[in-house]
């Protein structure tokens, strides 16, 4: 089996790397300078295609080549100073042809290629991911300062509205003696305890679908019964109110430092509303806010006092205690309860 001098020609002056190989031997029979300088031989006799490709499996390819169909081989060959890839493409013999001929494509541009779209589509990916952990973390920002309705209103409008509500719950805390705590105390422990609190404090206020509207120092403030009005508003805020304070209780008595709070309860009309600029903050108005402020003031030590227009929509549920009539700065003579307990009878 050999080529003629036209076809020998015509080969040589390919710029793609060829060799014709004898099926039988697998010796090659022709090859141009392109494929040798791919693939130079050691000089020896007898050497086959196997010996000068690395890698190649001689199964496969008699298997593919004896069913009548090309046989794709790709490899990397290191020509100083880059690696070229490379993909051997084996044409079958035939009867009209009894030779194989063998393709050697530089397809470097199209691996470069190819992986430089596959850095880019990673790149693009993990950009996306840290765009999608930015939101997440901002999303999380904004819950931790305005309910969730009032911040899905935002982002889907990018503004907020006021809104009134005929009738909604306040609750006040305060921590007894902080100021001497803060002065006594090491202040990054008594932060991170107060900071264990409040998580707590937060947790229990989420679980009886009641709103934390804000801290400032150690004073805590929720509400009930907005921005989702719920008529059972002051029963919820009420037994906050009593599971703080027997966290509290049980806290006390596994720590060293006791904490004590005072705790304001007060209904009535309130207006909540997103304020500030460029520093947002969900904050609520109305005089309901200002008496459980008065309140918690008035307050003893780990009471929780009620107005009576909170005592007299939780009076079912809740046993309470009837306090001597109080002039209540801003609000005259009030008449005010003692929330004791759930009464579940």
């Amino acid at each position: 089996m050999s080529l003629s001098e036209e076809a020998i020609q015509a080969l040589q002056g390919l710029d793609t790397a060829v060799a014709v190989i004898n099926p039988t031997s697998w010796e090659p029979v022709f090859e141009n300078a392109a494929f040798f300088r791919f693939f130079p031989c050691s000089g020896g006799d007898g050497e086959t295609i196997f010996d000068r490709v690395a890698g190649l499996d001689r199964d496969k390819l008699e298997k593919r080549l004896g069913r009548g169909r090309k046989y794709e081989f790709a490899i990397d060959v290191r020509q100083d100073p880059r690696t070229i890839c490379l993909n051997l493409v084996f044409h079958p013999a035939s009867e009209e042809q009894p030779l194989v001929l063998l393709e050697a494509q530089n397809v470097t541009k199209q691996r470069e290629a190819e992986l430089m779209l596959d850095s880019y589509s990673k790149m693009s990916e993990k950009a996306r991911r840290e765009l999608e952990r930015e939101k997440e973390r901002v999303e999380k920002l904004l819950l931790n300062i305005m309910p969730r309705s009032v911040y899905e209103e935002m982002k889907d409008y990018g503004t907020t509205t006021p809104q009134k509500f005929d009738s909604a719950s306040v609750l006040m805390l305060d921590f007894v003696d902080f100021t001497e705590m803060a002065v006594a105390r090491d202040p990054g422990a008594l932060i991170a305890e107060l900071n264990d609190i409040f998580s707590a404090f937060d947790r229990i206020v989420e679980l009886f679908d009641c709103e934390r509207i804000k801290t400032i120092g150690d004073a805590y403030m929720a509400v009930a019964g907005l921005p989702e009005p719920n008529s059972d508003h002051a029963t919820q805020l009420a037994r906050v109110a009593l599971r703080m304070k027997r966290y509290l209780e049980k806290r006390n008595a596994a720590h060293p430092t006791q904490w004590r709070f005072r705790i304001g309860i007060a209904t009535g009309p309130l207006i909540g509303s997103i304020v500030g600029i460029q520093k947002y903050v969900y904050d609520v108005f109305g005089p309901a806010v200002n008496l459980a402020a008065r309140l918690e003031s008035a307050c003893e030590p780990m009471k929780i006092t009620v107005c009576q227009p909170t005592e007299e929509l939780i009076r079912n549920n809740f046993s309470l205690t009837q306090l001597p009539l109080v002039d209540v700065k801003g609000f005259g003579e009030q008449q005010l309860y003692t929330l004791d307990f759930e009464d579940r009878s």
